[in-house]
């Protein structure tokens, strides 16, 4: 892994919940020698906010405004495409259960389920996009290009091996379409990340058209939806990681 790249988790580390809260927590008793009524406000702020963002309700407020600047992929919207390129999520490294090879993590698996139902629809020569972001000894795009071809019987053109993130996604991709004069991509990802890819892919120079997959705003919800939970709380931090990357591109990258 990059020094650079190290240094950017180790930040969205500390600015990104839960870590954020526990040291606003702390903070906050800190605070309770010369400033009691802060300092327990502060506490009490950083636990609220903790108790919010765990429930899959709470997590709306984050998730649901990214996922409703995207339309689900319409027939009218495909024609014209020229490739389909799936963008990686993570790998399980060393799986037993598939003889030792490193898998898909679910959610990129979840791409690739879609991708392969867009290939079947159109036809269209498919891109995986991962490097080696965790240090794996191999890449995402392999790992994806394997179980394409292996579980959804749909191969695979190009691998874009080098990319540790989405804007490297977008350059590396490019600079591999452009040479097979492709201009026009169905660009798969989760609907939560689906804005910033787009941001970053249009910035490279592609004509992008969405491809959005796995939405969360459009559940119907329960009583237990308001009750603190593990996967209420991984929504809400991949919701605010892609909040904090938008805001992050557009300092960088320009809008």
């Amino acid at each position: 892994m990059h020094l650079t790249l190290i240094a950017i988790n180790l930040f969205s580390m500390l600015l990104l919940p839960p870590t954020s809260f526990i040291l606003l927590c702390l903070l906050g008793m800190a605070f309770r020698t010369h400033w009691p009524r802060f300092g327990v406000w502060l506490s009490a702020s950083a636990l609220a906010l903790l108790f919010i963002l765990s429930t899959k309700a709470g997590a709306l407020l984050f998730v649901a405004p990214l996922e409703n600047q995207t339309a689900i992929l319409d027939s009218a919207s495909i024609k014209g495409a020229q490739a389909i390129v799936v963008l990686g999520a993570g790998q399980f490294p060393s799986a037993p259960e598939y003889g030792g090879v490193n898998s898909p993590s679910y959610v990129t698996l979840a791409r690739l389920r879609y991708a392969a139902k867009l290939y079947r629809a159109t036809g269209l020569p498919v891109l995986v996009s991962g490097g080696k972001p965790e240090g794996d000894v191999e890449s995402e795009a392999a790992v994806m290009a394997r179980s394409l071809k292996e579980d959804f019987a749909t191969p695979v053109k190009w691998l874009e091996e080098s990319s540790d993130n989405t804007a490297q996604n977008a350059a590396n991709s490019e600079k591999i379409l452009q040479r097979e004069n492709v201009r026009r991509i169905l660009l798969v990802t989760d609907a939560i990340h689906m804005p910033r890819a787009v941001m970053i892919f249009r910035r490279s120079g592609l004509e992008v058209v969405a491809a959005p997959t796995v939405f969360f705003s459009r559940s119907h919800y329960a009583l237990f939806d308001f009750i603190p939970m593990g996967e209420g709380f991984r929504r809400s931090y991949y919701a605010i990681h892609e909040w904090v990357g938008i805001v992050w591109y557009r300092l960088r990258y320009g809008s």
